[in-house]
């Protein structure tokens, strides 16, 4: 290494510059390897006044890293850099401050301060970027100069620059947080210019920004809490209650501000940095209305697919979130479900957001979930996952005797940290209702002999304890089993056989007395001094002699007092007070400079602190700065999103305006900077005509007073959409006849009905996809009621020849329900006879239309009593079915013998959907929750119809609406009797006839909607085949294609 450094001295002092500059090149990248170059700084330093750039760059690259280490040596070449500060190149200046800001010696502050202040007036944005950064350097060497430096962050905070924005905030965050006054004539051209700044810098603004909402903006919550508050202030006084409903009586009206704020970070959700995605995620957590919160859960579902250290700190906001909100991430349940590749980290957040998110409705699917994970290979995991039960058990009464019931079989478990971990969650929830669980105390009697975990044993032994009146001849038995053991037992267990001892002599002195005598004789001589203070104190309180006091009386009541249920909590519930996404809510304590989140004011400040000056405006105000601002939002969003931007609630609309042009025209006044010339300055005459368009748009909602946001912005989207499709259809009109000038204007006319008629076919089927559909989630069948156009592609000449005469009010009659052409056997456990107390019940589909409605799935349920009693009044209780679902229960049986069995009917619309219809099936003396989950292809009626007609409905559902998969599998699974019989065990469809023997057509329609369900399976070469379904109903569609390939590709 010496060597080296020799031979690179030797370069840096050549005469040549390309010899100096491949040195340079060197030294930097040792540097970049993490190799030591210290020694070099003489030799380098020499060359800080070269001419050539290039080596000047990699000179103050080079003492930018070493300047602090070397700083008697960088002071001798201070003059060079005080000289470079003037250089023409902005490289080069800017290099200069940072390596002058990096020799931190106090001789030079009044130096440095000069340099800043210049630098802050220079004309290059990058220069004063540098300066920016240079305040902090400076602040943190001599705070007294904190005056001074304020002066020049108020001057760069009015910079318009966005390379400078996140810098100077950054500052401003470093040396004055408190200042927010220097923040109020800025804040609206900050949010403006926030889409536009870099990365890092956008998260710093946030955060800054999200503490002036905090203190500038009344809480957007008080109408959430109105009822609350009504609640809490029952009891006052008429006058009082009266002032306070007057003042609730004023509806909350956002201010404008407060609204620029939410709307233009709303664009960062869809950043590719996590950082910034998660400052946007948690502005919207502290200052949005709770209605408007829900659209970050999707970005931070995203942040999922990062890196595990993303993911960690996203699982541990969503954690802290979950607990408050558990309807923002109920419909990404499955996201949270733990993979096998998971660290151990990720893994217990997962469940802990699991837990949050558990109800009614899905604890069911989760403790399924539970289950694999309690065989999980990471121990450390299967034991949090059987806290986990325990604390869904507390949570959810309904589940609290089946996770009892689960844990109790993991106690038979080969591995001794799920054996042990499940003892101590099963005698925390025996502590809420003992009374029950004498057979699951004695179970865990026998346990003491094979478990060796101290925890567990104590719990063990503290469970006997506390219970010993109900395992009379149990709990003196484990005693002696213990006092023999004790010497060898752990400290922990030691203290709880002197605490089953006690608790025993009390209880039943007649057995015990000698054996806890002879335990507190051996705990008097004991290693560990607290096992010997407790055995002094057991004594005296229990073994009664002249010297015991007035506590000996009350001994039973001290002892075998009624304790109190453990609380299971999450550890996230009291983060919230810390700022989301601070290191402080991540380490759950106050880290080093964590800025506090302030409660909102009751009464707003005065919100004309932030309007510019006129005078100011009227000076710089030109056309082409409003361009250029326009042009950069324009870059930036999306088309959807300009629309829904575009329309806002009246108020929004025109104090924002007053507000935007300020901040558009300030931006007008663009600096001499040659760096911030951009091409959006010169835009084309078309661009220009839609942004006016655009603005009339907004102008004219803004005219519609008394509408939410969210209402206008859904008419804008449907007005823009509904002039796409027209604009789509028109233009492929013009098309089609431009390239056919040779036909005849009847050949065309007829077209042209055609493609009307299946214009408006297409916007009546597509109706139900204008809703976001997640393929995982099968909740949202519903159909959506606004009926929204959507662009019709141009339609191919040979799709037009076929739909040329299409008459919609003929088709449907030659399409009509037939038999089914195979019913399965197949039965599914509806209530198993031990659960069920001998009564069982088993139910199937019998693929017939259902006598109690026509949107009715048909269900045939056997009951069967197997106990030796007659078992009465067999009948369906409460019913707890999701929205739009509809039951047709079966009349009451009176009695059912012994043996005996009986089979009844009942009918189920479930809407076209997959979701579970939970109910209860009830006996004279009991009730069961049981539930009835369709298979997809239980939810269809099959049809007859025509080839023809089956290819005339196969190309109007085409796009969006069809999905396909390639299928492999051996030659002989490919004939047609058993394509046939695989497909109708599946789905109970009608087949087609076919005029091609390597094509195979089924059709059924949804018996909710009565939507068309298309099936085709087309042979291709080798043992390749294609299966295509088409449908409106999509999500049907998909799952119905997953569970046909799997049983089309076996053999």
């Amino acid at each position: 290494m010496a060597l080296g450094n020799e031979d690179l001295k030797q370069m840096l002092e050549s005469n040549k510059d390309s010899a100096k500059l491949d040195a340079m090149k060197r030294i930097v990248g040792m540097i970049a390897k993490g190799k030591n170059a210290s020694e070099l700084f003489p030799a380098v330093v020499k060359n800080v006044a070269s001419k050539n750039i290039e080596i000047k760059k990699l000179v103050y690259v080079y003492l930018v890293r070493y300047a602090e280490e070397q700083q008697d040596l960088a002071l001798l070449s201070i003059s060079t850099f005080q000289r470079a500060l003037k250089d023409p190149n902005q490289l080069i200046r800017a290099s200069a401050l940072r390596v002058l800001s990096s020799i931190r010696v106090p001789i030079i502050v009044p130096i440095m301060m000069l340099a800043i202040k210049e630098a802050s007036a220079d004309l290059s944005p990058y220069v004063r970027k540098n300066a920016a950064h240079a305040i902090q350097k400076l602040y943190s060497l001599d705070p007294e100069q904190k005056e001074m430096l304020i002066e020049v962050i108020e001057k760069l905070l009015k910079d318009k620059s966005t390379l400078v924005a996140g810098s100077v905030v950054m500052a401003f965050e470093e040396v004055c947080p408190d200042r927010i006054d220097l923040i109020h004539k800025n804040y609206r051209k900050l949010c403006n210019l926030l889409v536009d700044v870099e990365e890092w810098g956008q998260v710093v603004i946030i955060h800054m920004l999200t503490r002036y909402a905090r203190t500038q903006f009344v809480s957007p919550w008080k109408e959430d809490d109105g009822l609350e508050d009504n609640e809490k202030n029952f009891y006052e006084s008429d006058d009082e209650q009266k002032e306070k409903t007057d003042q609730r009586k004023k509806p909350y009206t956002m201010d404008p501000d407060h609204r620029l704020l939410i709307r233009n970070t709303k664009p960062l959700l869809q950043s590719r940095n996590a950082a910034v995605v998660m400052a946007v995620a948690q502005l919207y957590w502290h200052i949005s209305p709770k209605s408007e919160v829900g659209i970050i859960s999707k970005s931070l579902v995203r942040l999922l697919r990062s890196n595990r250290e993303v993911q960690y700190i996203v699982l541990q906001n969503i954690a802290t979130m979950s607990i408050q909100r558990k309807g923002m991430f109920e419909p990404y349940l499955k996201s949270f479900y733990v993979r096998s590749t998971d660290p151990t980290m990720i893994k217990t957040l997962k469940l802990e957001i699991l837990t949050n998110l558990a109800n009614e409705a899905n604890i069911s699917t989760l403790l399924r979930e539970f289950q694999t994970y309690v065989k999980s290979q990471d121990k450390q995991f299967a034991a949090a996952t059987i806290q986990t039960i325990g604390r869904c058990a507390t949570n959810i009464s309904e589940v609290t005797d089946t996770c009892l019931n689960g844990l109790v079989c993991l106690l038979s478990n080969r591995d001794e940290i799920v054996v042990a971990e499940s003892v101590v969650v099963i005698k925390k929830l025996l502590q809420m209702q003992p009374a029950q669980h004498g057979e699951i105390i004695k179970h865990m009697a026998k346990l003491l002999d094979s478990i060796t975990v101290p925890v567990a044993r104590a719990s063990i032994l503290w469970l006997i304890g506390e219970n010993c009146e109900r395992v009379p001849k149990i709990a003196p038995d484990v005693l002696r089993k213990m006092a023999k053991s004790f010497t060898s037992e752990d400290d922990l267990v030691k203290l709880q056989i002197l605490n089953l001892g006690a608790k025993l002599y009390l209880t039943n002195s007649r057995q015990t007395k000698l054996l806890t005598q002879y335990i507190l004789n051996l705990g008097k001589y004991d290693q560990n001094y607290d096992i010997r203070d407790r055995t002094r104190f057991i004594r005296q309180l229990i073994v009664p002699n002249e010297k015991s006091g007035a506590l000996s009386k009350y001994a039973k009541k001290i002892f075998l007092a009624q304790k109190p249920a453990p609380l299971l909590e999450s550890p996230f519930k009291d983060r919230d007070h810390f700022q989301l996404g601070t290191l402080s809510h991540t380490l759950n304590t106050k880290a080093n400079g964590y800025l506090e989140l302030s409660n909102w004011p009751e009464v707003a400040p005065d919100p004309s602190v932030r309007n510019v000056e006129i005078i100011e405006l009227a000076k710089e105000w030109t056309p082409a700065g409003k361009t250029k601002k326009d042009n950069a939002a324009k870059k930036f969003y999306s088309e959807s999103e300009e629309e829904e931007d575009s329309s806002d609630s009246s108020s929004d609309s025109e104090s924002e305006s007053e507000s935007a042009s300020g901040e558009q025209d300030e931006e007008g006044g663009s600096s001499d900077d040659s760096s911030e010339d951009s091409s959006s300055e010169h835009r084309s005459d078309s661009e220009s005509a839609s942004e006016v368009g655009d603005k009339r748009t907004a102008k004219r909602n803004s005219k519609s007073n008394g509408k939410s946001d969210s209402e206008d912005g859904e008419k804008e989207n449907e007005k823009s959409k509904t002039s796409d499709s027209f604009s789509a259809d028109s233009g492929s009109e013009e098309e089609s006849s431009s390239g056919s000038e040779s036909e005849s204007e009847s050949e065309f006319e007829s077209r042209k009905v055609a493609k009307e008629k299946e214009k408006n076919k297409t916007k009546q089927d597509r109706n139900p996809l204008t809703k976001d559909v997640s393929l995982l989630d099968l909740d949202d069948f519903n159909p959506v009621s606004t009926p929204v156009a959507f662009p019709t592609p141009a339609l191919s000449p040979s799709l037009i020849a076929d739909l040329e005469g299409l008459n919609l009010s003929t088709s449907s009659s030659v399409i009509s329900v037939n038999t089914p052409v195979f019913v399965p056997v197949k039965t599914h456990v509806l209530l198993h006879r031990m659960s069920g107390r001998g009564l069982a019940a088993h139910y199937f589909f019998p693929r017939q239309p259902c006598i109690f409605g026509d949107k009715m799935v048909s269900i045939q349920i056997t009951l069967n009593n197997t106990t030796d009693r007659k078992i009465e009044n067999i009948h369906i209780g409460g019913k707890k079915l999701p929205m739009g679902m509809q039951m047709h229960v079966f009349n009451p049986i009176e009695s059912l013998e012994p043996e005996g069995s009986i089979t009844v009917s009942v009918g189920i619309d479930f809407c076209d959907s997959t979701q579970t219809a939970s109910f209860q099936l009830c006996t004279k003396d009991d009730c069961f929750n049981v539930n009835i989950q369709p298979p997809v292809g239980e939810l269809l009626l099959p049809v007859t119809m025509s080839e023809k007609d089956f290819k005339k409905e196969q190309g109007m559902l085409t796009g969006m609406n069809e999905t396909s998969t390639v299928i492999i599998a051996a030659p002989q699974n490919f004939t047609p009797s058993v394509i046939l019989q695989k497909v109708v065990n599946v789905a109970n469809v009608g087949v087609v006839p076919s005029g091609q023997d390597n094509i195979h057509r089924f059709a059924a329609k949804t018996v909710h909607s009565g939507s068309l369900m298309l099936v085709t399976v087309e042979l291709k070469e080798g043992s390749t085949a294609q299966l295509i379904i088409n449908t409106e109903r999509t999500v049907i569609g998909s799952v119905l294609l997953r569970e046909l390939k799997p049983v089309l590709s076996q053999g």
